[in-house]
């Protein structure tokens, strides 16, 4: 049922990422797969969609939205964030300890995520053909890969600081 399912969606879901991927200003594979990331977080919590086409529709839409709101709030470092130059030794040892949490939280993604993320944050600043490379997998599924484990790490990360401020 789930095989049939994509089957069916796939051409419309291509259609609506690659109409709205221009105004978020991702790309329409992107939004592609954190919509069947949706679909199959839906599945597996409500089962299949009464009005696939429907539903599909918004979910682009919410997707979307969610993407734009995200770039809206991202900004871009004033100076670049390993320039540990004039940094007092409590701040060095503050960003060591935010460093040694991040690989721990790597540590913990699923599937190939800790692999993906690992590569990304290497000191050997990597290609993207070099990661896939050595990765064994395409370089056009970097991205979206990519996006679903960030997305993975934010959501790990997110919920490890709100336990840690819940306490005192």
């Amino acid at each position: 049922m789930t095989h049939d399912l994509v089957t069916t969606l796939r051409p419309l879901l291509t259609a609506e990422a690659l109409a709205e991927a221009h105004a978020t200003g991702t790309e329409p594979g992107d939004l592609e797969q954190a919509v069947w990331l949706r679909l199959l977080e839906h599945l597996e919590t409500q089962g299949p969609p009464l009005d696939p086409h429907g539903w599909l529709r918004r979910a682009v839409r919410s997707e979307s939205r969610r993407t734009r709101r995200t770039t809206r709030l991202e900004r871009p470092y004033d100076v670049e964030p390993a320039d540990d130059s004039d940094r007092t030794p409590e701040q060095l040892a503050l960003a060591s300890a935010r460093r040694r949490a991040l690989h721990d939280a790597v540590r913990r993604l699923p599937g190939r995520c800790p692999r993906l993320m690992a590569a990304l944050l290497s000191p050997r600043d990597l290609t993207y053909r070099e990661i896939a490379g050595e990765l064994g997998m395409s370089q056009g599924s970097l991205g979206p890969e990519r996006s679903r484990c960030l997305g993975c790490l934010r959501r790990l990360l997110t919920s490890e600081v709100a336990a840690r401020g819940a306490r005192g």
